[in-house]
């Protein structure tokens, strides 16, 4: 069977890295992305110039009927989805007395809800398949809590919860459904930072450095290959020792 993911937020950061990734493994990849379509169109040209096969397809994945337009698109053109990666996220950070219900909404809806209607969307196949990987990007914000980030942290807490209620409801039909948790990467997100903020963050890490997208790409790979099939419901911390 011809491996084939959807990956959301693919265009830039973690969601490009892993893109890249799993289309160096031999999986025909759909490159998500909400607005950069040049940058997508970047990461396709990417992986078609080392000989994999990709397609940029624009959804906005907290919108149930552009979730389901994806999927039927990804079908046509690639074929039935095995492996989902749902790493599309946001901040708008800020302490909870001063959040306006807008940014709680807008965070949680674009990190939480999209989880929701992808996994529901390509679990059809996958059933029917009884084969499929599932791999949702939390946080470890959403193990450790991180003031100023209510939003934020609920929304990838959630998601772990969601990994662990899939992976009991789906076991049987052979699909695993894990998450991974990074620390601080270095992205367009902690570049914004500025040097002083990343170089405080890296005093607080054991390994005493940022991790790199492909250090978080290269987890993913594993838990979407055939050596990660008796994986599931796990969370899998990417953060150099942050947590600690």
């Amino acid at each position: 069977m011809e491996e084939v993911a959807v990956v959301t937020g693919a265009s830039r950061g973690i969601g490009r890295a892993i893109a890249v990734h799993l289309a160096r493994e031999g999986v025909a990849v759909a490159v998500n992305y909400a607005s950069s379509s040049g940058k997508a169109d970047e990461v396709v040209a990417e992986i078609e110039g080392s000989g994999g096969t990709a397609i940029a397809v624009q959804a906005d994945v907290s919108d149930e009927a552009a979730v389901a337009a994806m999927f039927d698109r990804v079908a046509e053109e690639l074929g039935p989805v095995t492996i989902l990666v749902n790493n599309a996220g946001i901040t708008d950070d800020g302490l909870v007395l001063r959040m306006g219900t807008d940014q709680w909404d807008r965070v949680i809806s674009t990190n939480l809800r999209s989880v929701y209607l992808c996994t529901k969307a390509a679990l059809r196949g996958m059933v029917r398949a009884k084969h499929g990987r599932i791999i949702n990007i939390s946080s470890v914000s959403g193990v450790s809590g991180n003031p100023g980030q209510a939003n934020y942290a609920a929304s990838k807490a959630g998601i772990i919860g969601f990994t662990k209620s899939m992976a009991k409801e789906v076991g049987s039909r052979g699909i695993t459904v894990n998450a991974v948790a990074p620390g601080f990467i270095e992205t367009d997100m902690t570049e914004a930072l500025g040097e002083d903020a990343t170089g405080r963050a890296a005093g607080q890490i054991s390994l005493g450095r940022l991790g790199t997208p492909e250090e978080v790409a290269s987890v993913v790979g594993y838990l979407a290959s055939d050596g990660a099939s008796y994986i599931t419901g796990q969370t899998i911390v990417v953060d150099g020792g942050l947590a600690l």
